[in-house]
């Protein structure tokens, strides 16, 4: 009975198959070396929006010359938790916030959760999720449009 409601399949010969799921096509991918992280993307209910799907086709390509753009806004956001480090508030990093220099240091302490390719605003945006070791409370954002660099949102949701 409910088989008439669910929405096909759709299968992209780089992304792999997606699925229609919470009113957005899912999969996974995979940005850089190592584990693919889910993938949301937007599109009505018979197939994804033509144009978010070149977008999240082009994430992991796109993804190099991102890079310092994205460090830099989470170092940028690692700074006021490094304050009280320095200044002896917070304890040493075992567990605690790490020590970062210079901003190429916030890789290890970062780890990537999701992309999702959507409207926003009515303008298509490509957002990466990042967990960080200093901030465990938030889902940063680090969100481009038209391939262009706009914010670090300090709290998302997953899609």
């Amino acid at each position: 009975m409910f088989g008439v409601f669910k929405s096909p399949s759709f299968s992209d010969p780089q992304l792999g198959d997606l699925l229609r799921s919470r009113g957005l096509w899912r999969g996974s991918i995979t940005v850089t070396a190592g584990a693919a992280v889910p993938l949301a993307i937007a599109g009505a209910r018979g197939e994804p929006d033509a144009q978010a799907l070149q977008a999240a086709r082009e994430v992991a390509s796109q993804f190099s010359s991102w890079r310092s753009t994205i460090e830099a806004a989470l170092f940028e956001h690692y700074l006021p938790y490094a304050e009280p480090l320095a200044g002896g508030e917070l304890p040493p990093p075992s567990d605690g916030v790490p020590r970062l220099e210079i901003p190429s240091h916030v890789w290890p302490h970062v780890l990537l959760v999701f992309v999702s390719v959507t409207p926003l605003d009515n303008v298509l945006t490509t957002e990466l999720g990042y967990t960080t070791a200093w901030d465990e409370e938030h889902t940063l954002g680090a969100r481009f449009q038209a391939g262009k660099f706009v914010e670090l949102c300090g709290s998302v949701l997953s899609p």
